[in-house]
Parts: structure tokens; sequence; C-alpha cells
């Protein structure tokens, strides 16, 4: 009797403490538990925070579009003559050929490319007449810097000096946009007052006025390679206006 009591006593207390640690483990019912989460079943939408602002049509626009998404279709289509107002009449091949642009590169902004024209136009002017061929041979391309070259070479044989002075440029506008391939055209004539006079060795007028101001009617074509990681347009043709 007393070894079968010994031995009740024992399983006993083994019995209770492995009830205890498992209590201890797994814890107990408190009546808040969450029910287990079904990986696959629809989830509600969560409830707004007080500093989030809901859309007039209820819709949580937090959709975060990755590059090359298609656009929103409720979206309205702007027309590109809308698009491009002030650049060319609708229907013109010029909007047609920034669409083409456009196409291949979507920043290309028609806009922004005049006014880096203009800034252009002014610099390549002035550098020719400095004689700058550094800042020229990276604004234009060969056959137009070896024509400019050859005129700032014959220049200095003969000792003379040209200076050009940009008293204002009052147009700018796009004549032509062709695109052949990965290769775009745009054709730009300029309407510009400017001060353009030569000195000879002596300092004597030569050419021009170092006063009166002129007229200057430019049509300038520049030129790049659609998707190239160089965003230079360099100028590949120059003409007077009539």
């Amino acid at each position: 009797m007393q070894d079968f009591d010994i031995k009740t006593l024992f399983f006993l207390a083994l019995a209770v403490f492995v009830a205890w640690k498992l209590r201890s483990v797994l814890g107990q019912k408190t009546g808040s538990e969450q029910p287990p989460v079904d990986p696959f079943a629809r989830r509600e939408t969560p409830p707004m925070r007080p500093d989030q602002s809901t859309p007039a049509d209820g819709r949580r626009d937090n959709v975060i579009r990755l590059p090359g998404a298609a656009a929103d279709p409720a979206a309205p289509v702007v027309p590109a003559a809308e698009r491009w107002k002030g650049i060319a009449p609708a229907d013109s091949p010029v909007i047609a050929g920034i669409e083409a642009v456009v196409k291949q590169e979507p920043s290309f902004d028609p806009h922004e490319f005049l006014g880096g024209a203009k800034a252009a136009y002014e610099t390549i002017v002035t550098a020719f007449a400095r004689g700058d061929r550094k800042t020229l041979k990276g604004l234009l391309a060969k056959e137009v810097y070896d024509g400019f070259e050859l005129a700032i070479s014959e220049r200095e044989k003969r000792g003379e000096k040209a200076e050009s002075n940009f008293v204002s440029i009052d147009k700018a506008q796009i004549m032509a946009v062709d695109v052949k391939g990965k290769t775009a055209q745009v054709t730009i004539a300029f309407d510009s007052q400017l001060i353009n006079v030569v000195r000879d060795a002596q300092g004597a007028v030569v050419d021009g006025s170092a006063e009166a101001v002129s007229e200057v009617n430019d049509i300038w074509t520049f030129s790049r390679q659609l998707g190239s990681r160089d965003p230079n347009w360099l100028l590949v043709a120059t003409e007077s206006a009539a």
C-alpha cells in the first residue's frame, strides 16, 4: 500500500505539472480571441483616418501607377491641338510631327523646346562672333560646324573681329517637325533684333554698325536621335529667310 500510494502520488504530481506547462505555453481563452485568418477571403476597406479626405465619388484614390501603366480610363482625352495650343494651327503637319516625337519620347514638350531653341540661337550667334569654337562644337552638327569654323578662320586671317549683341528675339516659331525612324528634325523660324559689326585690325568698322539695330530672319533646323541618352539637339542646317 505504501508503494502504491507513493507511485500514485508521483504520477498525480507529474500530471499536474504537465497540465500547468501546457496552460502556460498555450494560454487560455479569454473570449476576445481573433478568428483564424483566411488569406483568400475578401478584405473589407479599412476605415478612413480623420486626416484623410474622401473623394466626392466615394472612391479611395490610393492606387500607385507603375511606369507604363495605362492611364485612368475616366480621365478626359485632351486633343493634340489643345495640348499644343499656341504652337501651330489645329490639324497642321506640325502638330502631327510633334505627336510623332511624343510617341517615342513622351517627355517632349514643344513649349520647353522653343525656350531652349531661343537660348541655343543666341548662344550660337554670339559664339560665332567671338570665334568660340569650343562652344560651337557642342551645339553644331559636324557639317555645320565645319562651315562656321571655316568662316571664323578666314575672318581671323584678315585680322577682323566681329561683335553680335542681341536686342531681342521677337519670334521663334516651329515651322516643321519631321520624324524618320529614330531621327527627329525641328525647323524653327527666328526673327530677332541684333547689333552686328565687324572691325579690322585697326578697329575700323568694315561691315555693319556699332549702333544701328538690324532685323535678322533666320531658319534653323535642329536634329536629335530619339531615345538617345544625350538630350542635346544639334543644329544641322541654317538659312536666311527671304
